[in-house]
């Protein structure tokens, strides 16, 4: 029987929790007994699990260490195996059809600002996933909360996706990861990031994060102003909403675990939509299970007024970049086509269009 890489499988199991929005501990336990044994000698791994020593090992815990010595003795491990035997997905034909013709993901989060993981490990993740890019879309200066990037953080982040991209590159990996950041739309619906930087950026993704509960009107400007901005490329989660225990009304759709629900915005849906396919800017599909914005019936008016759109996957995570399929399932019920989503598109293609805006 070959051999199994006990690393592997720990990256994987942390990989299905998170694609399943397991509690964010059970995925830390794995990843740092992944980061942990990925350090030592695989010899010095296996001897340590002869004598049942592994779990000495700052981050290795029982459940971990019987991952590994499951692993190690050939065996694909039983966490790992109940993980598989429950991923199943409900997307039928059309989204399946529809997840095929997605190129990559335009929006997604590091440890440089709110999320979990390194850039490197986002990037193996999406390579793993069989995407041929992906942008990298940190948080910008005013979301604190978020570490959002200063002009100068986000500069120095610009020289880490250079080298990346070199170093694949040189070494026949056909992956490329752009730059980007999701940029907050402030009160007057300016971006919260200095022109120059948006414009060297390869992808801006616009949200709004703040004054959610802002009536129909000043919303609605400040949305306006925003897609007019000639370096906003994708509005991100239109409706700012969070989801209790059933979206859309439907038991199709999975809820975030233990998130409070927030209604969504009050804005003049038809105004903004159509600014959007009249600049031609791209309306996200997210695919967070607690956002999963916008509703279908803002989806499917979208799709009637003539948008495009980009289903993405808003992680926080590498398991999170597998929440494509909901996105999915969502535009396929609306009747959005392929070739209304920019990121079905290949990389240069998606580039030409971008840069039409600035």
């Amino acid at each position: 029987m070959p051999l199994r890489n006990p690393v592997d499988d720990l990256r994987q199991i942390a990989f299905l929790l998170e694609r399943a929005n397991e509690a964010s501990y059970r995925v830390r336990a794995f990843r740092g007994a992944a980061t942990a044994l990925g350090a030592l000698d695989p010899a010095d791994v296996a001897a340590r699990a002869e004598a049942g020593t592994l779990t000495e090992l700052p981050g290795v815990g029982d459940v971990t260490a019987r991952c590994v010595a499951e692993s190690l003795a050939g065996e694909e491990p039983v966490y790992l195996r109940r993980l598989l035997d429950t991923a199943g997905s409900d997307v039928d034909e059309s989204a399946m059809e529809l997840r095929k013709a997605l190129r990559g993901d335009c929006h997604a989060h590091s440890d440089w600002s709110d999320g979990g993981s390194s850039i490197e490990e986002m990037v193996v993740a999406a390579i793993d996933l069989g995407h041929d890019y992906l942008v990298l879309t940190d948080h910008s200066p005013r979301l604190t909360v978020a570490r959002g990037l200063t002009a100068d953080r986000l500069r120095a982040q610009l020289d880490v996706v250079a080298a990346l991209n070199e170093t694949l590159s040189s070494t026949g990996v056909d992956f490329r990861l752009l730059t980007g950041i999701e940029v907050d739309i402030l009160a007057d619906g300016s971006l919260d990031q200095e022109d120059d930087l948006l414009a060297q950026l390869d992808v801006v993704v616009g949200s709004i994060h703040s004054g959610l509960r802002d009536d129909s009107g000043p919303m609605t400007r400040r949305m306006l102003a925003a897609v007019a901005n000639p370096h906003l490329d994708i509005l991100g989660h239109c409706t700012g909403r969070k989801l209790g225990g059933d979206p859309d009304g439907t038991k199709g759709d999975r809820a975030h675990r233990g998130g409070r629900s927030r209604p969504p915005s009050s804005f003049d849906a038809k105004a903004v939509f159509t600014a959007c396919a009249a600049h031609g800017k791209a309306v996200e599909i997210n695919c967070r299970p607690d956002r999963l914005d916008p509703p279908k019936r803002l989806l499917r008016q979208a799709y009637e007024l003539g948008c495009l759109f980009s289903v993405d996957t808003d992680a926080h995570a590498p398991g999170q970049l597998d929440w494509l399929d909901n996105g999915c399932g969502r535009a396929a019920a609306c009747g959005v086509t392929p070739d209304r989503i920019v990121n079905t598109w290949p990389a240069d293609q998606l580039l030409s269009w971008t840069a039409t805006h600035s």
